[in-house]
């Protein structure tokens, strides 16, 4: 009689316990810098160099900054980062398809994500999103053949509706989810009179990564594109990284368009997205 009192005490008191929060650790390997962010820091090695010193381990390219991939895999080696994935223009993968495999297969990445339409190139009908997302669904199963997953970021110009849904929405709905990925960044999407928990929760598995970045109202930081680190803002947190880790998100990407300060505005992003994923439940 005694040991079963004492094995259902001990049942009580587990189910007590706290639910886990994440080790620093861990949160660290779903942390990554866009290195957009870096822009205009100086060379390519001194950008890599901040974005170490500022305690990334992990950072998201742009193209191959005017690199080759000896030299891009050095300068990663150098400062003990690894590549997350690569913001590629479509037009580099239809008309440069190989040598942009072949770059990003050198250096570790295996993931590249459309990042921008130029005004001129947007559609500007659902028929029109609709061909578009079809274009992006046949390059992603190219890609996967050759072992790269593709992806797509949004701006606030996919919040447009046509019929009645978004074009972000006919985009996802028009691909299937093992050859195009969503990089939600979350600024824009409420920039687009969206909400991003609801994408989010709307769309589980197909949203691989989060960029995580802030707005600030009107009047403020109106030098930086009215643009905040994480948690500085109007944007609520703690609705939307709950909802992006429910949603499979594998990856949270401080980025900022222009920052006027970008080691204030990366170590700030950096302290403030870490802090608030450590509080998320495990």
């Amino acid at each position: 009689m005694m040991r079963k009192l004492m094995v259902l005490a001990g049942l009580v008191t587990s189910l007590a316990l706290p639910i886990t929060q994440a080790s620093a650790a861990d949160v660290e390997n779903e942390i990554a810098l866009q290195m957009y962010t870096l822009r205009n820091v100086g060379t390519p090695a001194e950008q890599f160099a901040m974005a170490h010193k500022a305690g990334f381990r992990h950072v998201e390219l742009v193209g191959t900054h005017g690199l080759g991939a000896a030299q891009m895999k050095s300068l990663l080696q150098d400062n003990q980062l690894t590549v997350t994935s690569a913001h590629v223009q479509l037009s580099a993968l239809e008309q440069d398809y190989q040598p942009t495999v072949a770059f990003n297969k050198a250096i570790g990445n295996h993931t590249l994500i459309v990042p921008w339409i130029e005004p001129q190139d947007r559609p500007d009908s659902q028929q029109g999103w609709i061909d578009y997302a079809q274009k992006l669904d046949k390059l992603g199963a190219k890609l996967r053949k050759d072992g790269i997953q593709l992806g797509y970021h949004n701006h606030n110009f996919e919040m447009k509706k046509y019929g009645g849904i978004t074009a972000l929405e006919i985009i996802l709905n028009h691909t299937k989810r093992d050859n195009l990925k969503l990089e939600m960044d979350a600024a824009w999407v409420s920039r687009g009179g969206q909400d991003p928990a609801r994408l989010l929760k709307a769309y589980p598995g197909r949203i691989y990564a989060l960029h995580a970045k802030d707005n600030a109202g009107i009047g403020v930081r109106d030098d930086e594109m009215n643009f905040a680190p994480l948690g500085d803002g109007l944007l609520d947190w703690k609705t939307i990284l709950p909802a992006a880790k429910a949603s499979g998100v594998k990856w949270f990407i401080v980025e900022h368009d222009l920052p006027k300060d970008p080691w204030q505005i990366i170590t700030t992003s950096h302290q403030n997205l870490r802090a608030a994923l450590e509080k998320l439940p495990q």
